[in-house]
């Protein structure tokens, strides 16, 4: 078997590698579903029963049957997100039903954010997003490690500010 196309990787050369966020974004958006059904599910049996009659209580169970239904599919779509660096742009992909991929050549980052709100950073997650100069490109990769976000931002500031020299 010939090696000499691999990177040290086992990928071959010319493919990027991928890589995907944490398991804890799966963790947090389980959590963050499960606590909006029950408040939803107490909202639904609550309100209908005391203003409608017992019976329309009832609804209180529209939302565990929405949330149990939704449970696989966030792992589907936890998935679905990944990320690769190559040599002039990042490609990021997403997507379950309608699969998107993203990208963004480093010459036109203009600001690349790392930010952590308080479940995040509960669970050791951050989010790196950049910023082009065209307004509807969606570059979000959420999920990662703090200190693997922190590289990412890194590196990226400064491809993009080595690739926008010659601009």
């Amino acid at each position: 078997m010939e090696t000499g196309s691999l990177d040290g990787t086992g990928a071959p050369a010319d493919q990027p590698v991928w890589r995907r966020p944490e398991p804890g974004l799966l963790r947090v958006r389980r959590l963050l579903l499960t606590v909006w059904a029950g408040v939803f599910a107490v909202a639904a049996g609550l309100l209908p029963g005391l203003f409608a009659g017992p019976a329309w209580a009832a609804c209180a169970l529209l939302p565990p049957v929405c949330a149990a239904a939704c449970w696989r599919m966030l792992e589907r779509n936890w998935r679905s997100w990944r990320y690769a660096e190559r040599a002039d742009d990042l490609l990021i992909s997403r997507g379950v039903l309608w699969r998107e991929e993203t990208v963004v050549p480093y010459g036109r980052m203009q600001l690349v954010e790392v930010t952590s709100g308080p479940v995040e950073r509960r669970f050791g997650l951050a989010t790196v997003q950049l910023h082009t100069a065209a307004a509807a490109t969606d570059a979000t990769i959420p999920g990662l490690d703090p200190a693997e976000a922190e590289r990412l931002r890194d590196r990226l500031t400064e491809l993009g500010e080595a690739r926008s020299a010659g601009l």
